[in-house]
């Protein structure tokens, strides 16, 4: 596992902290290097001892939000391994993603944000790696060995028709597009997640198993954009 510079280094952590802020406020064609150095109150030849480029650097941040998602759902089925079940897990990641905006960015092609961040192919293997439509179709085949879907449907129509399911959400919840007083939107998810897969008629071990599963399925996810991050270009 590779050794993020932040976890020894202040000065590494300052320039993160500051490219975030940066990026979130000007999108990365409005960053630049020496942008960062002065917000961190560093030099910029300090900056280029840990990222060799601004898009090193930006892509690396954007991979620390997929892995701090990737962590918040690591550490809640761990706690609670019944949260593995798809009525549970769908709408938690929907809530988890929505607290990390570079992962929403990235998910939704925020071309405003991103730039040309988002075409290159980091990006894309960061989002086949951690993306939650990935990890949705990682786990579901697990649901479906594990009695908490149904499998009278071929799988990859399965995967699609819940893939649009979770962007349909994904968008309402992110645009605010909700009318007042309507149903919450956890509650409303929880409720077509089991009308798409059917009962989840698991036991208590296929449940725990299930967990088991989607957390090692998980890990393998974390240590591809922890590669991906060591790494300054694919290829």
């Amino acid at each position: 596992m590779p050794d993020l510079p932040e976890h020894s280094s202040p000065k590494a952590a300052r320039i993160l902290a500051a490219a975030g802020e940066l990026l979130l406020g000007r999108g990365s064609k409005g960053v630049t290097i020496a942008d960062v150095a002065a917000k961190a109150h560093i030099g910029k030849g300090t900056v280029y001892l840990y990222w060799k480029t601004k898009e090193d650097l930006l892509l690396g941040l954007i991979c620390r939000d997929f892995l701090a998602l990737a962590d918040d759902v690591t550490e809640a089925v761990t706690a609670d391994p019944d949260l593995a079940r798809p009525s549970r897990l769908l709408p938690h990641m929907l809530r988890t993603a929505s607290r990390h905006p570079f992962v929403s960015a990235l998910r939704g092609g925020d071309d405003g944000l991103l730039g040309a961040l988002a075409e290159d192919p980091r990006s894309a293997a960061l989002l086949d790696a951690l993306g939650p439509d990935a990890v949705m179709y990682d786990v579901l085949p697990i649901w479906r060995r594990h009695d908490l879907a149904r499998t009278d449907w071929a799988l990859d129509e399965q995967a699609m028709a819940l893939h649009a399911l979770l962007t349909g959400f994904l968008v309402l919840t992110t645009e605010g597009r909700f009318r007042p007083g309507a149903t919450a939107p956890d509650t409303a998810f929880a409720a077509a997640v089991t009308a798409l897969l059917g009962p989840e008629r698991a036991t208590a071990d296929q449940v725990r198993a299930t967990a088991a599963e989607g957390l090692r399925s998980l890990a393998e996810g974390r240590a591809t954009a922890l590669e991906l991050i060591s790494r300054p270009t694919l290829g």
